[in-house]
């Protein structure tokens, strides 16, 4: 299988126009013959928690048709960063698209203290299966905690997909963290990030690739849009940038 994370650049709230971004990356994976890609958090909107409450809304927004449309065509499996609203508040979350199957939206279960204000978190664990592959997902702060790795194997995951939106501390402590991950659980790494200005700080890409034995396989660079393909059968891994 060839699953693939792709690094944004979005535009603050402007939802149509990061549509448009995204499904350039997701043309360039399916040129390169990608089964899955994943977005970085909250890719949709940009990571900006001051404006969740006029950009939130939900997996079955008409606007999100032409990505189940795509993933129906190309037989490809799309996850993206959107707020969502629920009936006891708004959650951060990856809104999943497979091909002829019902949409289904991962939210983050675990929060930083930040983020309190203005979301509220996930109960639910997903475990996505991609040509006979376990994906289980991950949303930024949650993937630095062990218990949510954990949890996620014991729930049969063989991969790992994290969704940031990191500053370079951030990447930083993730470049020490996941190696970690990998090789305690035995299963590759994928991390999408975002480049440009998020809320009050700076993401600074870097978006990267760890084989389940901890070895960085390759990784983005901290300006460019583009994405990481990776094999997971021979561990190749390969970038691509717009």
């Amino acid at each position: 299988m060839k699953i693939s994370v792709a690094q944004t650049r979005p535009i603050k709230g402007n939802i149509s126009a990061n549509i448009d971004a995204h499904k350039k990356l997701i043309q360039l994976a399916i040129s390169n013959k990608a089964d899955a890609i994943f977005f970085p958090e909250l890719s949709i909107t940009g990571y900006e928690p001051e404006l969740v409450k006029d950009l939130a809304t939900n997996q079955d927004d008409p606007i999100f048709d032409d990505f189940q449309k795509i993933s129906d065509e190309n037989k490809i499996t799309i996850g993206i960063g959107v707020p969502t609203n629920t009936s006891l508040g708004i959650q951060i979350s990856m809104i999943i698209f497979q091909p002829n199957q019902a949409r289904q939206t991962y939210s983050k279960q675990k929060l930083h203290s930040d983020e309190f204000p203005y979301f509220i978190a996930g109960d639910k664990q997903i475990i996505l299966g991609v040509n006979n592959k376990n994906i289980g997902l991950s949303i930024c702060y949650e993937s630095m905690q062990f218990d949510h790795a954990e949890h996620a194997t014991s729930l049969g995951a063989d991969i790992y997909l994290v969704s940031v939106a990191k500053t370079q501390e951030g990447v930083n402590n993730a470049e020490s963290h996941y190696p970690l991950i990998a090789t305690k659980f035995g299963m590759p790494i994928l991390m999408s990030n975002c480049v440009g200005f998020c809320d009050n700080f700076e993401s600074v890409g870097q978006s990267a690739v760890w084989s389940k034995d901890g070895q960085l396989l390759n990784q983005l660079d901290d300006q460019l849009e583009g994405i990481l393909i990776f094999d997971t059968e021979s561990e190749e891994v390969i970038k691509q940038t717009l």
